[in-house]
């Protein structure tokens, strides 16, 4: 199986893809701008719905019960859609619906696509595919548009140009679009874009788009979206393709009364989203005359069948566990390797990969639970993120590996009282030559990359059991 997110296969350990991030002082100064508005308009409009805990209960319910049930709620779109009048494809992997989609495209002669924000037609690479078989992609969400334009990678769910501000995006419109001049406050450069890409909505034929959810009762597809280049795209052309996870699907239309009250909150700190998209395969004389979607897996059943990770599935890609993480706020979504960044991203991204790839990302956490708290539908990522560490050391256990070794000996030392107290007097007599003013600030060898970027206490003169001891023997 090809699976795949993104470039992540191939990209450094977060610890060091950081390292250089955190020297970017204009970067972690966007970042924390951009983050801090979200999550204060987040607050605003959650603190005023008195039901918002049982909207995220309610939520949390849904998506446990449809997975318990996917290949029911699936096989029930296949059936609906296809009855609607569209056509259902299933790929196991990244290539296999990239084949899919480039051979659709091709058949309807198709030079060219529109494309509305979809974070798994990035996952699967999906722009790469189509350029190499000579088809132009064109984003049309004014973030991902900054990043194509600017030849960058996304570092936000929700907003992927986060990372840039005005004058950085009037530099990239200037040099990409070919103007001479450009003012950079938000009026000039949304014009900017809007006339770059009227053309693109009126010429081209076939339009490309994720999908927010999946409804299994009617074979309906629902997109939502801040700016409305979404609505053009899945509307004007003569063909529409939508590519998504297989997670994506909901039991019934009535479902989405909860989501449609999550998502936009937790997304952008809005009520409602501006614009909410709702199709059901093709109608005559209205919108594309052809609609095909691909159901894609890419790793995602592997999920499925663990029971402690599975509710990763269960996200609705709001991006606000990445506002609220103390870690994403300091580095970016860059750091992750992936196109999925933040708490969510380093659950996801190394399970997809079935823990082959990104094996340093669970370890991109405090586990200070703020993404918990925030999560709309209630995935418990810290609890995650340590059955994931519990993995990555499970499955990278070998007879030379020092990490391996040396738990296994304290495991040793801490399961016998004698030889935990030895353990305790050699410390307390090794620990004295790196002692100052009262704190341990270095030690040698690998211990120097604790106390590298942490000061130690030294272990106490006397032990609580010796004084317990003591007390005890006054006492008497």
């Amino acid at each position: 199986m090809s699976v795949r997110v993104g470039d992540a296969a191939d990209a450094p350990s977060f610890q060091r893809a950081a390292l250089p991030l955190l020297d970017d002082a204009q970067l972690r100064s966007n970042v924390r701008h951009a983050t801090n508005v979200i999550t204060l308009k987040r607050a605003g409009v959650v603190n005023e719905q008195h039901d918002w805990q049982q909207l995220r209960s309610a939520a949390s319910a849904i998506k446990a019960h449809t997975l318990r049930y996917l290949d029911h709620y699936l096989l029930q779109f296949e059936a609906a859609c296809t009855a609607a009048g569209g056509h259902v494809h299933w790929a196991a992997d990244a290539d296999e619906a990239n084949r899919i989609i480039v051979g659709l495209i091709k058949g309807m002669g198709g030079t060219e696509v529109i494309k509305v924000k979809t974070m798994t037609s990035d996952e699967i690479g999906l722009n790469k595919a189509l350029e190499a078989k000579g088809i132009e992609p064109h984003e049309t969400d004014l973030a991902d548009m900054i990043i194509q334009l600017g030849h960058d990678k996304p570092s936000h769910i929700v907003v992927p140009a986060l990372h840039k501000n005005r004058q950085q995006v009037r530099e990239i419109f200037m040099r990409a679009m070919g103007l001479k001049d450009l003012g950079d406050n938000p009026e000039d450069l949304t014009n900017a874009a809007r006339q770059y890409l009227r053309e693109k909505f009126l010429k081209v034929k076939i339009g490309v788009s994720g999908a927010n959810f999946l409804i299994a009762e009617t074979g309906g597809v629902c997109v939502v979206e801040s700016e409305g280049n979404g609505r053009m795209c899945l509307t004007l052309p003569d063909a529409l393709i939508t590519v998504a996870g297989i997670e994506k699907v909901i039991p019934t239309f009535r479902d989405l009364e909860v989501f449609l009250q999550l998502l936009p909150r937790s997304a952008t700190g809005e009520r409602m989203n501006p614009y909410n998209s709702l199709w059901t395969g093709v109608h005559a004389g209205e919108g594309p005359q052809q609609f095909h979607i691909v159901l894609l897996d890419n790793g995602r059943t592997r999920i499925l069948a663990d029971q402690e990770a599975r509710q990763t599935l269960h996200c609705i890609r709001c991006g606000a566990c990445l506002n609220a993480c103390p870690v994403y706020r300091q580095t970016g979504g860059h750091a992750y390797g992936s196109i999925y960044a933040g708490p969510i991203g380093a659950i996801l991204t190394p399970q997809l990969f079935d823990m082959e790839h990104s094996q340093s990302l669970p370890y991109a956490s405090s586990l200070c639970g703020a993404c918990f708290e925030v999560c709309p539908v209630k995935i418990n990522i810290p609890e995650v993120l340590v059955h994931l560490r519990g993995r990555v050391v499970r499955e990278q256990q070998s007879a030379v590996n020092l990490e391996s070794m040396s738990m296994r000996v304290l495991s040793r030392i801490f399961s016998n009282r004698r030889s935990f107290e030895a353990a305790q007097r050699l410390g307390q007599f090794a620990q004295w030559p790196f002692v100052s003013d009262g704190w341990i600030r270095h030690l040698p060898g690998t211990l120097g990359n604790w106390t590298a970027a942490r000061d130690l206490r030294p272990l106490p003169r006397q032990t609580f059991r010796n004084w317990w001891r003591e007390r005890e023997s006054r006492k008497q």
